[in-house]
């Protein structure tokens, strides 16, 4: 309080009777250390540590370009080696087609892919035979009142009503056990 008061007073004086704050400036606390002084390391270990960290990068860059060929193993395509032991015993003897049955299986899917490209032929042109006679009535239907046209074209969402019914929930699985919210993952993870 005696710095204020001190203050205020030398204020006081200086302005002839005015109180003025001009002369009071406060600040925060300031708390604050003296720097430490840094170790000062020897420069031949300083480059060690560099070189240490440069072999480090290196090695790993090699090891990159070793493996980038290489593809990541999927577990799934991989073959347990019980079927490849009991490839011999799995193997069918088929005893080999003669040259009459090699024919007429060819001509069979000669034939089946001819009745099969004619019928997908005929399905096209029905639907465009549909369409054009769809668009020319339309088109009837528009010279004749534009009112009618438009009430044509409009979606009429109740010409196929869905009505779904069926279970609202699954049965239960009688041996399933069911988990007590932990999530375990179980990705296998590759080294690059």
């Amino acid at each position: 309080m005696s710095l204020i008061g001190a203050l205020a007073r030398l204020s006081l004086q200086s302005n002839g009777g005015a109180i003025t704050t001009r002369l009071l400036h406060t600040t925060s606390v300031l708390c604050a250390e003296p720097l430490k002084k840094k170790k000062k390391l020897d420069p031949q270990i300083i480059k060690q540590r560099e070189d240490r960290r440069k072999k480090k990068i290196e090695k790993q860059i090699r090891r990159l370009e070793k493996n980038a060929r290489q593809l990541k193993p999927v577990e799934e395509l991989e073959v347990p080696l019980e079927l490849i032991d009991d490839k011999a015993k799995r193997e069918r003897k088929l005893t080999p087609l003669g040259t009459a049955e090699v024919e007429h299986r060819a001509l069979l899917k000669k034939q089946w892919a001819r009745y099969k490209h004619e019928e997908k032929v005929a399905d096209f042109q029905i639907i465009d035979r549909l369409v054009q006679s769809q668009s020319k009535a339309l088109q009837e239907l528009r010279l004749e009142s534009e009112e009618l046209y438009l009430a044509a074209i409009e979606v009429d969402l109740q010409l196929l009503p869905v009505t779904i019914k069926g279970p609202v929930a699954t049965p239960p699985i009688k041996t399933y056990e069911s988990p007590d919210g932990d999530y375990v993952h179980q990705t296998m993870k590759w080294e690059v």
